[in-house]
């Protein structure tokens, strides 16, 4: 089922120990309400029941927080409803305190036989297990909030099932013909349990209430579009200074967004992470992280937590409330917006536990950083939305995958690869036949010398460069070769080493390093360069990979001047009501690491005449920037509107009527 989410949404944590005396004693629900609609909200996720365990309405099923005296849910949702404001209730599922002290039966099990999470003396979570009889505690809370409240939506979680081998775990294995010892069956359990869960939980969702929200938390992974059909949106709870950083929230988006039409990009009000009481964010990082949202054609949420006695921070909605106020204003360009891609990185991510890997890191950073239009998919992806598909440093090959990407380069699509992309377990290179090149091994170099060709030298240097890595060594058959191998004079070891790092090179060779394919619609750089820019950040490796994004297409979606750190990102709203629009979304803002782990945003940053060419085909009828609803100037020829935006501060959205 497809929801229409709002654009401004509160997660509104509540997470507060039985041993808190005084709960919503200072509660007002008309003045809670009132509160975020001053603020431009119009949704908020509200409680039914923490990590602790408590419920926060009257429940017959769970435990109301021992200090609480009034229906805080039933209060909020009917108070919130009065001011045109959505409501979906949060319950915690595999962290619950209560339930994992009364009912240890009911806990995960790690392989040494230990409970999972906090141990006995350690403040924190305990983790409860779907395969037991706590499954039927939370699936009759959810059957009891969504009987008896008027809510919008379910937000479910912590839906997390690691391997689990308490006793009915493994019984429950060895009954369906599963060894418990073997980690890849535990998994596969897991993940099971897991479904089945999310299975149950949604059916009773949509029997009381069938317009309603559903979302699981804590499973975004690269591969989660297998379980698409088990969500009506996507919640990407991405806090840059909470651990996730200022690159999670980017590639996440450019997956999700093509699997789901609706989702929400998750930051909070936090200097650092949740629950992170007595800070606030600045506004610019605020207004940062959600415009960033709105320019991958995305809606917002900002975390918060509610204090114990149930009143909501002044301060932090009055600042909340002035980033709000310019979503607002920008909405009628965002609503229904998708985003326009013409690469997409295809990720191995699947298969090595669907988290950001170094190379899809280097990867996103390139294709941001030079203002590439792109996208992230699986190998579950349509492959056909896309004039090329970057495949960095290693794609474990299947017979599908191989499948569906031979037939997209028999419609034309391009291929750039590196290091082991489509390399199988036994070294076999699966595009041998495609390619006219072959893959032989890896060189035994600890690092090796590119020695660039005439046409993939734009823009650098004429000199050999370094590449802190070794290779595959290449076979060029009837493939043009672009670049060569330099090898150093021997590897750093103990025994020989010479100066402070690798050796210099100590002579050409005519072994391959980069090469094209005769029909020109493969490139392959046998070095990993993807996985070195995300820990080196050099950036005659980023130029190598334009210039070869350029020989694939030499016509892209958009030429700027911006500078690297600004997002340049087109979406585009098709309607029967209106003419196409085309929205091209300018974001200077620049994180700057100003502690160990964290990146701060103080301000935002001002561009002025920054030249941009949006290959359109056609000419639009007007140009403006929004919402000022200001017109722009435009010179247009070949298919290409050339504009120069007058000035960004932060954020600006240029609008094309085509």
């Amino acid at each position: 089922m497809m929801v229409s989410l709002p654009f401004r949404q509160i997660h509104l944590d509540f997470h507060t120990s039985p041993l808190i005396p005084d709960v919503a004693a200072d509660f007002d629900p008309d003045k809670f309400a009132q509160t975020l609609k001053d603020a431009f909200v119009n949704s908020v996720t509200v409680f039914a029941k923490c990590h602790h365990g408590m419920s926060y309405y009257d429940t017959k099923v769970g435990i109301k927080h021992p200090a609480l005296k009034r229906d805080l849910l039933g209060e909020m949702v009917e108070a919130c409803h009065r001011y045109g404001i959505r409501v979906p209730a949060y319950i915690s599922v595999v962290w619950d305190n209560w339930a994992a002290e009364h009912h240890p039966e009911w806990r995960q099990v790690n392989r040494e036989g230990k409970f999972v999470g906090a141990e006995p003396f350690q403040a924190g979570w305990r983790w409860l297990c779907l395969n037991t009889g706590y499954a039927d505690y939370v699936a009759a809370q959810t059957e009891e909030v969504v009987r008896n409240y008027e809510v919008d939506g379910m937000f479910f979680d912590i839906v997390m099932q690691w391997e689990c081998y308490c006793e009915k775990c493994r019984r429950d294995m060895i009954a369906q013909g599963l060894n418990p010892e073997n980690a890849e069956h535990a998994r596969q359990f897991a993940r099971q349990v897991c479904h089945r869960f999310m299975e149950r939980v949604n059916e009773i969702v949509q029997r009381y209430r069938p317009q309603a929200s559903i979302y699981h938390n804590s499973r975004l992974r690269v591969g989660v579009s297998r379980e698409a059909h088990l969500y009506t949106h996507q919640e990407i709870e991405s806090l840059p200074t909470g651990g996730w950083g200022y690159l999670h929230f980017p590639f996440f988006a450019r997956y999700v967004r093509t699997i789901w039409r609706e989702f929400l990009g998750m930051t909070a009000r936090f200097h650092r992470s949740w629950a992170d009481f007595g800070t606030l964010k600045t506004e610019a990082a605020l207004a940062y992280e959600c415009f960033h949202a709105l320019a991958l054609g995305g809606k917002c949420s900002i975390g918060d937590q509610l204090h114990p006695r149930g009143k909501l921070d002044r301060a932090v909605y009055e600042r909340i409330g002035k980033v709000y106020r310019r979503v607002a204003e920008l909405e009628e360009w965002c609503e229904g917006a998708e985003g326009v891609a013409e690469v997409a990185i295809l990720t191995n991510a699947d298969l090595e536990d669907g988290r950001l890997t170094e190379s899809d890191e280097g990867a996103t950073r390139m294709l941001m950083e030079t203002h590439w239009q792109f996208d992230v998919t699986d190998r579950f992806g349509d492959f056909n939305r896309y004039r090329a598909l970057i495949v960095p440093d290693r794609f474990s090959p299947d017979q599908q995958t191989l499948r569906k990407l031979k037939a997209y380069l028999q419609r034309g699509g391009k291929l750039l690869l590196s290091h082991r992309a489509f390399v199988d377990a036994q070294g076999k290179f699966a595009f041998a036949d495609l390619a006219g090149f072959d893959l032989k091994g890896e060189s035994s170099w600890d690092c090796e010398y590119l020695l660039v060709g005439k046409a993939i030298s734009d823009g650098l240097p004429e000199m050999s460069h370094v590449v802190n890595a070794s290779g595959m060594i290449v076979e060029a058959k009837n493939a043009k070769t672009l670049a060569t191998v330099g090898e150093p004079y021997f590897n750093r070891t103990w025994q020989h080493f010479t100066s402070h790092r690798h050796s210099p090179m100590a002579k050409a060779t005519r072994r391959p390093a980069i090469v094209q394919s005769a029909n020109g619609q493969i490139v392959y750089f046998a070095h990993p360069l993807f996985r070195l820019y995300a820990q080196h950040g050099y950036l005659v490796h980023r130029q190598l990979v334009v210039n070869a994004l350029r020989m694939l297409l030499p016509e892209r979606l958009i030429e700027t001047d911006a500078p690297s750190f600004a997002h340049v990102t087109l979406t585009k709203q098709n309607s029967r009501n209106r003419r196409a629009r085309w929205m091209v979304h300018l974001l200077a803002y620049a994180p700057i690491r100003r502690t160990r782990t964290i990146d701060i945003v103080e301000e935002p940053v001002v561009l002025r005449g920054v030249t941009l060419q949006v290959r359109t085909g056609k000419k639009p009828q007007q140009v403006y920037l929004a919402p000022q609803r200001t017109d722009l100037p435009i010179d247009f020829a070949d298919g290409t509107v050339h504009l120069v935006v007058p000035e960004v501060s932060g954020y600006q959205v240029i609008v094309m009527e085509l």
